[in-house]
């Protein structure tokens, strides 16, 4: 009897599992995107380097452009996804309830964030680190210059630990004055309520590229933190994981082989057999991906290398002004590093 009872346990649960198993594969995020016709990518509200319209309504941007390598490795055209801006208390719910299939907006790869939120994220696309950026008009040099300064910050990020270790540290008080949204972030700075405001250093140069006179104030040299920064995608679903992950890898590996946007099609020809296999000639990988042969093709056609995307939106040339640092190739010093490609 006994027996009988646990068997018509154990076919329940597999009735069960099996009703759920055709809603499981419905919900595949990549058939949901080819169904749709379009990747929805969260991003930034309007931060310029990452993701901020253009005098045309075009989004543009570093981050922006990371969504449209996803679309380009999906359809074929990086222009095939919709950008849904998301601020900083709502960005991580966005994804989890289905809104946005990527979130690609500055956010820091922590423990508790990939422990507890049923997220995955992608390889890291930025390695940044926490400062602080003051009027220039204050004489300050260092951040350990700022006992008792009031320091604008938003909620909902890993700033405000970090001011509170970092001060704590060093055997000072602070007044943190924190505004819900970046625009009142940034006003309030802007107009003398605080010192100091306290971002990723990445961040504070959008913050000074939309200042009247961005020469007025000046970033500090300390870095208060390690902030890996990477795009987030759902959990439980590996194969939309890995368009993803290696969507980005597919830009790192293509400058360090010297694939460009303008040269792709002459690198069709090359002899080296792991560019060969990136854009398809050999090898069929994106099938195995559920994608077009030629999806490593599609995507350094639509945005470049990993060098152009940053240069164009972040670099030295751009408002920003920033410097690779960290951000250039293993081989070249930095901690870029790309899988193989076989």
């Amino acid at each position: 009897m006994r027996r009988e009872i646990l068997w018509a346990g154990v076919a329940c649960v597999l009735a069960t599992f099996g009703a759920l198993a055709p809603s499981i594969s419905r919900a595949d995020t990549l058939d949901t995107v080819r169904q749709r016709g379009k990747v929805v990518c969260g991003v930034s509200i309007a931060n310029p380097g990452f993701a901020a319209p253009d005098d045309k309504g075009r989004m543009e941007g570093f981050d922006a452009d990371i969504c449209r390598a996803v679309a380009a490795a999906v359809f074929g055209n990086g222009d095939k996804v919709e950008f849904i801006p998301t601020n900083i208390n709502t960005r991580f719910q966005a994804l989890q309830s289905g809104e946005i299939d990527i979130l690609s907006r500055q956010t820091t790869l922590t423990f508790s964030r990939d422990a507890s939120l049923g997220l995955d994220f992608g390889p890291y696309v930025f390695f940044d680190g926490q400062g602080l950026m003051v009027p220039k008009s204050l004489g300050i040099t260092s951040a350990k210059e700022l006992k008792d300064a009031a320091i604008c910050t938003l909620p909902g990020t890993t700033t405000a630990q970090n001011l509170t270790d970092f001060f704590k540290a060093q055997g000072a008080k602070f007044e943190m004055v924190v505004f819900e949204s970046p625009d009142e972030n940034r006003a309030a700075f802007f107009g003398g309520r605080c010192e100091a405001i306290s971002s990723d250093r990445s961040d504070l140069a959008s913050i000074r590229a939309v200042a009247n006179n961005p020469n007025d104030y000046v970033i500090l040299p300390e870095t208060i933190s390690k902030e890996p920064l990477a795009p987030a995608v759902r959990q439980n679903d590996s194969n939309w994981h890995d368009i993803v992950s290696w969507s980005e890898w597919m830009v790192m590996a293509a400058e360090e082989k010297g694939i460009t946007q303008a040269n792709v099609d002459e690198k069709l020809k090359s002899d080296d057999q792991e560019i060969q296999r990136m854009l398809g000639v050999t090898d069929e990988l994106g099938p195995m991906l559920k994608l077009d042969k030629k999806w490593g093709y599609n995507i350094i056609k639509s945005v470049g290398n990993y060098a152009e995307i940053f240069d164009r939106n972040l670099g030295e040339k751009t408002k920003l002004g920033l410097t690779r640092g960290p951000n250039m190739p293993w081989n070249a010093g930095g901690l870029l590093y790309a899988p193989p490609f076989r």
